[in-house]
């Protein structure tokens, strides 16, 4: 298959074989390809196992009228198994099922996780998290919220969730995020866009 960036011009894609090598409520599956070279023609066979989780929507709920950001923290076991400290500082996200669109998603774990509902959605973007060995993808949004009377433990038991709600002034999370303290990689690049943009999204919010 071709692919093309506007920078690079057309690559050549060649999938092999593709098999399913685990399959619960994770999948691992292996792919052997060919592709392009930098310097002309194609590359011997290469096999790679693929993660694939499903694909991802999160969204940054922001108060533009107090200047203020809901977050949430919960026990992560792959900080852990990474020994990071567990319990992790994030923004509201949620794997989108089958006929969702990451929009609907967002909207219904903000209620799931924060007790908080999305008045508007700014979009930020689509990214890749870890494509070395994932095919996960993330779809990122900005969402404006009224976070007065936001807190508390929410999430789903049924799930084993324990979440904690929490609002921080917008100077507050900025500090976290220069003292290194959001180790949760898409939380600190949304936290970064925020910083970047906030300026500009209260003028259009307000």
């Amino acid at each position: 298959m071709n692919q093309s960036d506007p920078l690079d011009g057309p690559q050549q894609t060649e999938l092999l074989t593709k098999s399913t090598l685990f399959k619960r409520y994770f999948q691992l599956d292996e792919y052997v390809v060919r592709h392009s070279l930098f310097a002309g023609g194609l590359s011997e066979p290469i096999t790679r196992e693929i993660f694939e989780r499903g694909h991802a929507a999160a969204v940054v709920p922001y108060d533009p009228e107090v200047d203020a950001i809901v977050f949430i923290e919960q026990f992560r076991m792959g900080a852990f198994a990474a020994d990071l400290y567990p319990w992790q500082y994030e923004f509201v996200a949620g794997i989108i099922d089958e006929g969702e669109s990451p929009p609907d998603v967002v909207r219904r774990e903000a209620e799931e996780e924060a007790a908080c509902r999305i008045e508007e959605l700014e979009s930020i973007g689509k990214f890749l998290v870890s494509p070395g060995g994932s095919s996960e993808t993330l779809s990122l949004f900005c969402g404006r919220v009224r976070s007065a009377t936001i807190g508390g433990i929410h999430g789903l038991s049924h799930e084993g969730e324990d979440i904690r709600a929490f609002v921080l002034p917008y100077q507050e999370a900025h500090e976290l995020l220069r003292q290194g303290r959001i180790t949760n990689l898409f939380t600190f690049a949304a936290l970064q866009w925020l910083v970047l943009n906030r300026e500009e999204l209260r003028a259009k919010w307000q």
